[in-house]
């Protein structure tokens, strides 16, 4: 039973008016009896609440940034009218801090064998499976005096997928695409690309691509156009140690490698390419494998979603053995990691030897732009200190890309606004220059 405000409000007025007019015990004692019947009477006619039914629909999915509407109804089989204060809980982080109170509380009336709907929105603030707590319902008597309270686990998840924020950078790229796959006169040679159609030379072609047999067919000169190779492998790995876990600006590392990843995933998709994932720190946290390119994008997203940084060394032979079964044959590795000096020294150059001989590879980076300011700094001797450290460790990933390219590994570094279309850049200008 829970006694409310206008309870305690009713049971004061009626102690001060007994003790002006009738003083003494009896009086008071007279009043708070009739008081403590009348709420026992409201606490009788307030619908039970565990009798109540509910059932949830709505919702299963939401990108981050997004609202998700989740619709709970509820059913009285009782005799007895319902009026309720009803809570929907939800982990804190369902919404804007400050939000949950009008979000999560819903007043209503349902009248006897009937049932009514309350609609909780959602606006996540990080990604991941959000479930349901308990919904904790207060049933009201009609003279407001008592209560009645009980909770339901009604259970319900909620996906928060990966925003894709950088989808906007696609239409660009897909142009580029459609140059190098031929559809706009464009003549690029090298290992990995595909004979494609013979037209007259132009002054300035590469001399190379000369047909002299076709040529001497002709009256004219002729050369070989090139179009990149399909159907290639690409095997994307996130790296989920701890130096995916450090924050730049409002998200961790990992965030904006998964964007960079998504938008890498369906350029090569629509290039053709077969895409697949890896997410590893000392274990696979996620796999997927051989999807089409319709179904690639969401069982890229939902394998991302729930993935969260492990505050762990990453496992450098480990990931090794698991990109080298997984890409049996030469491939594209995409490994998106850090370039911080200790963990690339100490775990990953001792077997970077094992990719490269038999895969090209491609390490991005998310660097934090932070870095850039304070090197800049200058004024005050803190923010000399802070220009020195910040020097110092720019020099240090300078020099962990330049002993990346020396085993000849394509190495992109960039702030998280910019490392999707800069990932997105490397990938073709591999494609075009035939090194897939």
């Amino acid at each position: 039973m829970a006694l409310t405000g206008r309870t305690a409000l009713l049971a004061a007025l009626g102690a001060l008016a007994v003790g002006v007019l009738l003083p003494g015990w009896s009086g008071i004692l007279a009043v708070e009896g009739v008081l403590l019947l009348g709420i026992l009477c409201d606490l009788a006619l307030a619908a039970p609440v565990r009798k109540l039914h509910f059932t949830r629909i709505g919702d299963t999915s939401v990108r981050l940034g997004e609202i998700a509407n989740v619709t709970l109804t509820v059913t009285n089989p009782g005799r007895r009218p319902l009026r309720a204060l009803l809570r929907d809980s939800w982990p804190p982080s369902s919404w804007h801090p400050g939000t949950e109170v009008a979000a999560s509380r819903h007043r209503l009336v349902v009248p006897p064998g009937e049932r009514r709907r309350v609609t909780t929105v959602l606006h996540p603030t990080r990604r991941g499976d959000r479930q349901a707590e308990r919904v904790i319902v207060r049933s009201h008597g009609p003279l407001g005096l008592a209560a009645r309270q009980g909770s339901h686990s009604i259970p319900w998840t909620v996906r928060v997928l990966p925003p894709f924020t950088s989808r906007k950078h696609l239409p660009s790229r897909l142009a580029r695409l459609r140059e190098l796959d031929g559809r706009t006169s464009l003549l690029i040679r090298g290992q990995g690309t595909e004979f494609d159609s013979l037209r007259e030379y132009i002054p300035g072609d590469d001399t190379r691509s000369i047909d002299w047999r076709a040529s001497a067919r002709r009256t004219t000169v002729a050369v070989r156009t090139w179009r990149p190779e399909r159907d290639r492998h690409i095997l994307i790995v996130l790296d989920t140690s701890r130096t995916s876990a450090g924050r730049v600006g409002d998200a961790p590392r990992l965030d904006a490698a998964m964007d960079a990843a998504l938008l890498l995933a369906v350029l090569a998709g629509r290039a053709g390419d077969r895409v697949d994932l890896l997410a590893y720190d000392r274990r696979i946290r996620a796999s997927v494998q051989g999807r089409s390119t319709t179904d690639m994008l969401p069982a890229l997203v939902n394998a991302m979603a729930p993935i969260e940084p492990e505050l762990v060394e990453s496992d450098a032979r480990g990931l090794v053995a698991a990109i080298l079964q997984r890409a049996p044959r030469r491939s594209l590795v995409v490994l998106l990691t850090g370039l911080d000096a200790a963990p690339m020294e100490e775990g990953l150059l001792p077997v970077l030897p094992q990719l490269t001989h038999r895969h090209e590879v491609l390490i991005a980076s998310v660097a934090d732009p932070r870095i850039e300011e304070m090197v800049r700094g200058r004024g005050t001797l803190d923010a000399v200190y802070a220009a020195a450290a910040a020097e110092q460790a720019r020099a240090e990933r300078r020099r962990t890309s330049q002993r990346l390219s020396r085993h000849g590994i394509t190495v992109v570094d960039a702030p998280p606004t910019d490392i999707a279309p800069a990932l997105a850049d490397a990938y073709l200008s591999l494609k075009a220059a035939g090194r897939l």
